[in-house]
């Protein structure tokens, strides 16, 4: 079987590094494959330094093939060619390598996928299924009334319709989609999963960093990811002023691709102390060190009703590592699992005193000295890569007993 993954990110894109090499381990495990043409959406070509995405591509069943952007001036052209190119370059791999199965991530990829295989007997799969327009839609970032929300809208209807199978990241989204009457058959609940080994703590390396960084003695919070869009942006800033305001010693470790002058700046805007704020950039095999260095993390999502059925890959990281994550009251499957089995304390900035409840839960976690033990058993519960194995597993099957 031949296997053709389609991804609309780079190929070092940290999304990319910790949601979508999962799926090409997985599915290189299967000896029915033979090879995996894996595509990427590039602005330029180069060679590949992280050392996850190293690992992978040295598999010999899988082959790099970058798309490279348009790179029109205009934002929409830029799209839109990307579009054309991304269905035209998969169709034409389709042939040339004779692919059997289309694996596209994520509903933007779902997209191209459909477009692509219109009037083909090639099967895809759309992993990472989520409502991606009304994500965008509630975080202010797309318009109801704009091409862009509607066509996305539009093209995930297609998927719900025509793809051979769906990956939700939710058991939430799953009953949504089991109940707008899509074949049970055709929906698994896999959500982004995390390698419990490489993100478990290291106290060897929380010794060094936290020596390296002056903070021996401090409590540290640790954010990973971007502001704005799905996240907050200033709310956020102001949990974190909070925080130095109710806890004694605590200290910030912000580990973003955002410019760093830009979080400075935020930073400075809510009078935060910046000798107590290490903001930095870091390759994806780096962040367990970092993460191990810290005593809990933040997840601050902007809630809205579709939020509901994320997954967020950094709740996975941060649980392997054994941190209590303070998380936005309904945020995926995430936050039942914080309310029924621990892990860490929601809150919600429409109730006052919230941040400040929750962060006495999150003191009270940390008081107990077998947290950091019995937490990362949630990420092997709940974030195993075996999902994601057995999803492929239960689809292949479907598609030998229909002959494909």
């Amino acid at each position: 079987m031949n296997i053709a993954f389609l991804c609309r990110w780079k190929l070092e894109d940290g999304l990319t590094v910790s949601t979508v090499l999962p799926h090409l381990q997985a599915l290189a495990s299967f000896q029915e494959i033979t090879k995996i043409i894996f595509l990427t959406l590039e602005d330029e070509v180069y060679t590949p330094v992280d050392a996850s995405v190293k690992s992978i591509l040295c598999n010999p069943k899988v082959k790099w093939l970058p798309i490279l952007s348009s790179q029109h001036k205009s934002r929409v052209l830029n799209q839109i060619s990307d579009y054309r190119q991304g269905y035209k370059t998969l169709r034409q791999v389709v042939v040339d390598e004779e692919i059997d199965v289309v694996v596209a991530h994520g509903a933007p990829a779902g997209s191209v996928a459909d477009k692509a295989l219109r009037n083909s007997d090639i099967p895809y799969f759309v992993t990472l299924f989520e409502p991606h327009a009304d994500y965008m839609l509630e975080s202010g970032v797309w318009s109801r009334f704009r091409l862009k929300y509607n066509m996305q809208k539009y093209w995930e209807n297609l998927q719900k319709k025509r793809a051979a199978g769906l990956m939700p990241v939710t058991e939430g989204f799953k009953k949504i989609l089991l109940q707008e009457g899509i074949p049970a058959a055709n929906v698994v609940a896999v959500p982004c999963s995390v390698d419990t080994v490489l993100f478990e703590f290291d106290a060897q390396m929380r010794a060094k960093v936290r020596k390296q960084l002056g903070w021996e003695n401090t409590l540290v919070g640790v954010y990973a990811g971007k502001y704005g869009g799905l996240y907050y942006n200033n709310e956020a800033f102001e949990i974190y002023r909070t925080c130095f305001e109710e806890i004694p010693d605590f200290r910030l470790l912000i580990l973003s691709p955002q410019p760093e002058h830009e979080i400075l700046q935020q930073l400075q805007k809510y009078n935060l102390d910046l000798s107590k704020v290490q903001v930095t950039s870091l390759q994806h095999a780096a962040v367990p060190a970092y993460l191990s260095a810290a005593d809990f993390a933040f997840a601050t999502y902007k809630p809205a009703p579709s939020k509901r059925f994320l997954s967020p890959v950094k709740i996975g990281e941060y649980w392997a590592n054994g941190l209590p994550v303070l998380l936005t009251e309904g945020i995926g499957d995430d936050s039942d699992i914080i309310t029924k089995e621990g892990g860490g304390a929601l809150f919600n900035l429409q109730q006052q005193e919230s941040i400040k409840q929750a962060l006495q839960k999150i003191q009270t976690i940390l008081q107990d000295q077998a947290h950091r033990h019995e937490i990362p058993k949630l990420a092997v519960k709940y974030r195993s890569p075996d999902k994601v194995r057995a999803a492929y597993e239960y689809f292949f099957n479907q598609l030998q007993q229909k002959g494909l």
